[in-house]
């Protein structure tokens, strides 16, 4: 015996149902575009005003309004303005040849040059040295490095004592100093590459050139800071100390 199931009625919606005449058909809503944010036209960037013609505008000038390519407009960039890479990082390769070109000669050391002190110098002497105790098969990076390091404390704080309250000297051109007069030793350690190994005469060259070291050192340090002329034997006598330990990190 078949059952019977009760169905509901189905309502169509107004747009739809069959029942309904064709005027309604003609009132159907029109579908509408998804949710967009509204346009800042002021917005200084193209990709958050959302508009491509603004985007496409902008992107034919330059960051400061200028055209690109550094055109004569006010923003623009003008690259042949800028410093050297060089300069700005404060290395005058000019500067460093005549500090290096005036401690080749020990009885004519002239210190205007060395006014000026830097950094640059010294590392690369630093690095010259280094270089030559490689090809000698002596890898002493480290060590000359920290003996630069603290030679150069130890030469500041003893001129700093014994010129008293007239020292005016600072670790910046003391460092610059030594690692300026550090070019005998780079000068010895060249030479030491093509001179025999044992005898005197290895030693009498290290000497001289420990004497020149020092005498360019000391005459660089009275000269540059006060207080130090009546000192000067015992500011050479540090100095001495100094680029004799070079020298023996040379030779052995």
């Amino acid at each position: 015996m078949a059952r019977e199931f009760a169905v509901p009625p189905v309502v169509f919606p107004s747009g739809g149902n069959p029942g309904v005449g064709a005027g309604n058909i003609q009132q159907r809503r029109v579908a509408t575009a998804p949710f967009q944010p509204p346009r800042n036209t002021g917005s200084s960037i193209p990709f958050m005003s959302f508009d491509i013609g603004l985007a496409a505008a902008s992107s034919s000038t330059g960051i400061y309004g200028g055209p690109i390519g550094g055109g004569p407009g006010p923003g623009s960039l003008n690259f042949d303005d800028e410093e050297p890479l060089l300069d700005e990082l404060g290395i005058h390769p000019d500067q460093i040849w005549k500090k290096t070109k005036s401690i080749l000669n020990p009885f004519r050391v002239n210190p205007a040059v060395h006014m000026d002190s830097d950094l640059s110098g010294p590392i690369l002497l630093y690095m010259s040295l280094c270089l030559f105790q490689l090809l000698a098969g002596k890898i002493q990076f480290g060590v000359i490095l920290g003996w630069i390091v603290v030679s150069s404390i130890f030469l500041y704080v003893v001129f700093n004592m014994l010129a008293g309250r007239n020292g005016n000297l600072d670790l910046h051109t003391c460092t610059s100093v030594v690692g300026y007069s550090m070019l005998p030793v780079v000068i010895l350690s060249a030479a030491s590459l093509f001179v025999p190994q044992v005898g005197v005469l290895r030693f009498a060259i290290a000497a001289v050139f420990v004497l020149w070291a020092t005498r360019v050192c000391t005459g660089l340090m009275v000269s540059l800071a006060d207080g130090g002329d009546e000192h000067r034997g015992l500011i050479a006598y540090a100095a001495l100390l100094i680029y004799t330990l070079f020298s023996l990190l040379v030779i052995f």
